[in-house]
Order: structure tokens, then sequence, then C-alpha cells
């Protein structure tokens, strides 16, 4: 390829050493390598016998041919180039259980945005098993809730989403602008699975029995829709994102005192030579994306208690006869 970057740049000159100042080279190696190459041919390119270079029918004929095979060789390099930073190719995400279509849509738009030539596989996977995936090489990369053994791994930026209480809206504590951990007392509390996030899980538990709510009971729910559904029903209280409650009109969401709980997610992937070198820049998009979801929601937060405070009803005000069919909360956002 070197030679026949010296035949164009000769054939295109007529000129051996403007040839060479343009390729920034000394002439003789220059002339040698144009010998070189009409040796290993077999045919001479140039006619160097009038005073001014000319191409022979040999290296006219070649020249076409030595541009395209040229052209084909940038392609080349930068299809390399593309794919040895992860912009080409499939990368294997994993996600938890429960993340929404809202948040999934977005990163796979960010995704297509910044590397459209990259095909992103989303797997909903516990946080165990993405660990085990990433550890086997089943798995590029997850999205995992904090804490977790990152021994072995990159860890992306960590995004904290500020969880409140889902409470049965006939409850009594949800005439309350805020509810303390310890006001839980007596109530059964609505988990994911431990196995969905033990690290996760532990925590949830430290933090309840240290803010003086130790639940009578635990019951599981693998869905964000069990978990509303349990509930709504009476079969306890549970904790999440404003927007998860606002889905079912039987229940409410408050903040909780002194914001005990936050959740941490972030991208993890292995430290190896081996890990995709997509993953960094998918561990950037995902916690924008996180970021971005969670600016949402702090945003219809702030216009929501604007609009109370210009005279809309308060959160201590009694459910409406409508409310079970209707959600304002819902309909202020």
């Amino acid at each position: 390829m070197r030679h026949l970057r010296i035949f164009v740049a000769v054939a295109e000159e007529l000129h051996f050493s403007r040839a060479a100042d343009r390729l920034g080279m000394a002439q003789p190696p220059l002339s040698q390598a144009v010998r070189r190459l009409e040796e290993d041919l077999g045919t001479t390119l140039f006619d160097r016998s009038r005073r001014q270079v000319e191409l022979t029918p040999a290296g006219t004929a070649l020249l076409d041919e030595a541009r395209a095979l040229l052209t084909g060789e940038e392609r080349l390099r930068a299809l390399a180039r593309r794919a040895g930073e992860g912009d080409l190719g499939t990368l294997h995400a994993g996600v938890p259980p429960g993340t929404t279509v809202a948040t999934l849509s977005l990163l796979l738009g960010a995704c297509a945005e910044h590397y459209p030539g990259m095909s992103v596989e989303l797997q909903e996977i516990t946080t165990d098993e993405q660990l085990r995936l990433i550890a086997s090489g089943g798995l590029d990369i997850g999205i995992v809730h904090q804490p977790v053994d990152v021994t072995g791994l990159h860890l992306g930026p960590e995004v904290f989403i500020e969880l409140g209480v889902v409470l049965p809206r006939v409850s009594p504590l949800a005439r309350l602008p805020e509810v303390a951990l310890a006001e839980l007392a007596g109530h059964d509390l609505v988990l994911l699975p431990r196995a969905q996030a033990p690290g996760w899980y532990d925590r949830i538990l430290d933090t309840c029995r240290a803010g003086g709510f130790d639940p009578t009971g635990l019951r599981h729910a693998s869905r964000p829709e069990l978990l509303l559904a349990l509930v709504s029903a009476g079969h306890g209280i549970a904790f999440d994102q404003r927007p998860v409650a606002g889905k079912e009109p039987r229940v409410v969401w408050r903040p909780l005192a002194d914001r005990p709980l936050a959740r941490r997610t972030s991208a993890v992937w292995s430290a190896g030579r081996s890990s995709h070198p997509a993953a960094p820049h998918f561990a950037e998009l995902a916690a924008d994306v996180l970021a971005r979801d969670r600016t949402s929601i702090l945003h219809r937060d702030r216009t929501m208690n604007l609009h109370r405070d210009e005279g809309a009803p308060a959160k201590t005000d009694p459910p409406r006869p409508w409310a079970v069919v209707y959600d304002e909360t819902a309909w202020r956002w």
C-alpha cells in the first residue's frame, strides 16, 4: 500500500521531486519505491525518456485501481477504529427487573443517537445474575442497584434516586405531608425479592430498623404492578419513586422525613482486557438517562408544589370521591 501511495502521488504530479515533497520524503527512496513496484508488477509504469515524466499505458490503467485500493484501505482502517472504539457490533447489557418502559426507551434512543452503528441487546436480569454473566463473558455490562461487590469490575457514574413511601389512599398516614419511618410501625413491607438485588434489599431493612420501623411482615413482588396491587389492597406499604405510585389511583406517595432512602444505581462491567470497548460509553449514557429521568421527576414535583401554593388542594386534603378512578396527582404531572 505504501508503494501504491507513492505511485499515485507521482502519477498525479508527473514529477518525482514534487511528489517527494508532497509525501514529505526524499526523492531517492521515492524513486526506489517506484522501481520496486514496477519490478513486482513486471511492467513499466512511467516513461522517463522525455523531459517530462509521463504515464505508460500500464501506468494509466493502474492509476484508477490504485486509487480505489487506497480508498478501500482508508475505509478498512476507519472501520477497525470504530469497532475498536465500540461504535460497531452488538453490546449485551443487563437492566434491573422492573425498569420502566420510559427509561428503556430513553436509553435505547440515546444509544442510537450517539452510536448508530452499534446494536444494543437489553436483558432484564437480577443483580446477582448480571454479575455472574459479566464474570463469565455472557454479558458486556449491567445496570445494578448498589451496593454490590465491584471486585474485578469497573463502576460507572452513580445516580441517586430518592424514594418515598407508597400507602393505600385510605390510610390515615396518607393525610400527612411527609411520613417518618417510625410512623410506619405495625405495617407489613412490600419489597422486590431479595434475589433481584441482595445488597439493596438488606440496606432497606437496615435503614427501616434504624429509623424505628421493624416491619411486622415481609411480602415480595417481582414487578411494580404487583407491588402496587398489594399496597392498594391493604397488604402493606412499599418504598418507591413517585411516578411508580402515580400509576395506581388507589395508592398515594409521600416523601419520607429526613429522606433516609436513596437508591444508588450505576453500570458495572469487566475490568479485564476482554471488556467491550463501548461499555464505558454505555455507562455514561445510562447515567445521563437516569439523571435526566430523575430531573424530570423533580421538576414535576416542584411544579405541583407551585400549583398548590396558588390554591390547589394540599396533600392533606381528604381524597375526593372520584380519586379512585382518576388520579389528580398524575393529571397535574
